[in-house]
């Protein structure tokens, strides 16, 4: 564990949780010196009767699995911001329950009664008198207040070939579930057998269901519910499966109890179990509730059905799709990355699914022009991994056209990308019905084993390395809406934890992080005009294709300064590289050409040799900051796409984005009498001294266009 993670999370611990989350009076939340003292007296004072050493014990299991389900809270989010607001939320006290919202009001006791004494009914009508109906005239009823559900917060969860795992792993996985609902998130479990259908399949599903059922219940104050009768299907229709009963599917959730569905549906026509894939099992519960499994009326108002489906989208917000496989993420096979940790559905799921189906299709020999890629792109993509030299050798390697049968490993590496491609898939259909506040994950069942263990069971583990604990992903993700790792570190950045290969899965990589995500526009389209300093004519930001208003009100509420517009657009439009822009203009960047001060910019090849490739402006609204992967986004497209050779800014010395900005950059510099610190991506730019003296007399010339003329921007 780094010194800078071990110093948030004492903070953390002695602040946040003893604020909001324990009571001052239970003593497991001092110092631990203080409560090994605190644990001594109390068994001083109990140690005379059994039955009071019963109850300490009890009590102090109790109040350690709470410190323990606190920390293991605190260490999963990224920052103490993040771990505060989400502590917030929890500490909101719940709505109170219907009970006693509808409990009619009692009758006040007559005043004739002897006060200071409690007679019971000795004076007085009995209770019966009392609750018994009154009948009034000429009085209006006062009507009931109808009482609203308060919104439960779901996540669908897909288990994939459970019976595959050992009892640890499904162990750790049912203490992740149970923190999820102590945290407030119910959970709905679909267990999928694999590729295993008839009897065989539902046997199997019952017994694997059963299996994480009584690891469920034997944590503390957990309970879960095996709901075998979720499901109906219809022989005539288009053969998916539908949720049977809503109701009961919400009263059990309702009710803290983590429901396990195997993909099991019963016939509407002559009621008989079928076995159903799990994935049109999970569609059919995500449909479910997002409340789209209606079928409107042709006959009925429209208002009336959208009112009807606003209702069902209240009671439920879908907020994670959950894939646990021991694939692992998805697997990156372009690029310097070695897996995918963030997709960003909207804008690369059509790219990725290619990757995936190119590799697929090399290992198994199709001849699909459209699809196929040659060994030699094969080769360094799948040296990142671990198991290449077993898998170039064995999988990739050539072989001739009219080979008679592959190899048992090219057809274990198809299995496995299959499962990449139809866990990729799975949320990509699931997310496409949801808000687009909801996100998916995909994991492994080993990862979150792990990451659930307390630290005396990773303590014991001689595999283990190192001492800091791997955060949860799932409970990561509940608290902060983001991926273990940034997209947007360089590979070499992103480190071992939580990811990697393991014994029981050579080719497991990143927990991946997926959104229904937002589209990307870049101006102009670098793969068919690259961003050259030759190009011309040059993009204006006044252009008809950018809405320039939206793009000033992105860049003001950003930066919380007012833009002199005139003055900018001056100093920019002849100098524009490029701009991108994500989702209604969410996040943006403004990239220009700069020529450093002496160069004359008279469009000669010299000049155009000494031009600097400059980030003006990267802003991101307030609202969409720090979540949703909106940075990320942009200057992942920035860095790869726009600017693969380099590219550099500045930003003050205390700005505290700064650290953001370093761990993506390739170097920074502080420029000597100013309060400026430049940054670059550009490699091997400290070596060619020439092209840094350009980049720093870029980043000291640059004026600003702010309407308040402060010196201080950024």
């Amino acid at each position: 564990m780094t010194s800078r993670t071990f110093n948030w999370s004492r903070t953390a611990k002695s602040s946040l949780v003893k604020q909001h989350l324990v009571r001052p009076s239970d003593p497991i939340t001092a110092r631990p010196a203080q409560a090994l003292n605190v644990r001594a007296q109390q068994f001083a004072e109990f140690s005379g009767s059994s039955e009071s050493q019963d109850r300490l014990g009890h009590r102090a299991k109790e109040k350690l699995l709470d410190r323990e389900f606190f920390l293991s809270l605190l260490s999963s989010a990224s920052t103490k911001r993040e771990a505060r607001s989400y502590l917030a939320r929890l500490k909101a006290s719940p709505a109170k329950s219907s009970q006693e919202s509808t409990e009619p009001p009692k009758e006040p006791i007559p005043g004739s009664l002897p006060s200071g004494v409690n007679l019971g009914s000795f004076y007085g009508a009995s209770r019966a008198v009392y609750d018994s109906p009154v009948f009034r005239q000429d009085t209006t009823p006062t009507p009931r207040a109808q009482v609203i559900p308060e919104r439960l917060h779901l996540a669908l969860i897909k288990i994939t070939t459970p019976q595959l795992l050992d009892d640890s792993v499904i162990k750790g996985v049912a203490k992740t579930l149970s923190q999820l609902v102590r945290l407030g998130m119910a959970c709905c479990v679909v267990v999928d057998p694999g590729k295993m259908g008839g009897p065989a399949g539902r046997q199997i599903s019952i017994e694997q269901a059963n299996r994480i059922s009584g690891a469920i219940d034997e944590q503390p104050d957990s309970k879960s519910f095996r709901l075998d009768s979720a499901l109906s299907i219809s022989e005539r229709g288009s053969g998916q499966p539908t949720v049977l009963s809503r109701k009961m599917l919400l009263s059990v959730l309702r009710d803290g109890h983590v429901v396990l569905v195997p993909p099991i549906a019963y016939t509407e026509e002559n009621p008989r179990a079928v076995t159903v894939s799990a994935d049109d099992a999970t569609l059919a519960l995500t449909k479910e509730f997002a409340g789209l499994s209606t079928n409107p009326d042709p006959d009925e108002d429209p208002a009336v059905t959208a009112e009807r489906i606003n209702t069902l989208q209240r009671e439920v917000s879908l907020d994670r799709v959950i894939v646990l496989d021991a694939l692992g993420g998805i697997p990156a096979f372009k690029g310097p990355q070695s897996s995918h940790v963030f997709i960003n559905m909207e804008q690369e799921f059509d790219q990725i699914e290619d990757e995936l189906s190119q590799a697929r299709n090399s290992i198994s020999g199709h001849k699909d022009p459209s699809k196929q890629v040659t060994t030699e792109a094969t080769y360094p993509v799948l040296e990142s991994n671990p198991f290449s030299k077993f898998v170039n050798r064995e999988v990739v390697s050539p072989m001739p056209p009219t080979a008679p049968a592959q190899s048992p490993a090219a057809e274990a590496m198809e299995e496995v990308l299959d499962g990449h491609l139809e866990n990729l898939r799975l949320t990509q259909q699931a997310l496409a019905m949801l808000p687009s506040a909801s996100s998916g994950i995909i994991t492994s069942p080993q990862e979150v084993s792990y990451s659930a263990r307390s630290p005396k069971e990773a303590a014991s583990d001689p595999s283990a390395v190192g001492t800091r604990r791997q955060r949860n992903p799932l409970i990561h993700h509940l608290l902060t809406d983001k991926p273990l790792l940034s997209s947007s570190l360089p590979p070499g950045r992103r480190g071992a934890s939580n990811g990697g290969s393991s014994p029981f899965n050579p080719v497991s990589s990143h927990t991946t992080f997926v959104k229904r995500g937002m589209p990307l526009t870049i101006l102009p389209n670098p793969y068919t005009h690259p961003w050259t300093a030759q190009i011309q004519p040059r993009l204006g930001l006044n252009d008809p294709s950018i809405d320039l208003p939206r793009l000033v009100t992105l860049i003001e509420d950003s930066f919380d300064r007012k833009l002199n517009v005139q003055n900018y657009l001056d100093r920019v439009n002849s100098r524009i590289a490029g701009i991108i822009v994500a989702g209604e203009y969410e996040g943006g960047a403004i990239l220009t050409w700069e020529t450093p001060p002496g160069v004359p910019d008279d469009g000669s090849e010299a000049s155009a040799a000494r031009m600097v490739p400059y980030l003006d402006k990267f802003a991101v609204l307030k609202r969409s900051q720090g979540a949703g992967g909106v940075a990320d986004i942009v200057f992942n497209a920035m860095v790869r796409t726009c600017f693969p050779n380099g590219v550099c800014w500045r930003s003050r010395m205390d700005n505290p984005v700064n650290k953001w900005y370093f761990e993506r950059s390739s170097g920074t510099w502080k420029l000597a009498d100013s309060n400026w610190a430049m940054f670059w991506t550009t490699p091997g730019l400290v070596e060619d001294t020439q092209r840094f003296q350009d980049y720093e007399a870029v980043c000291r010339s640059i004026q600003p266009s702010w309407a308040d003329e402060k010196s201080v921007i950024d």
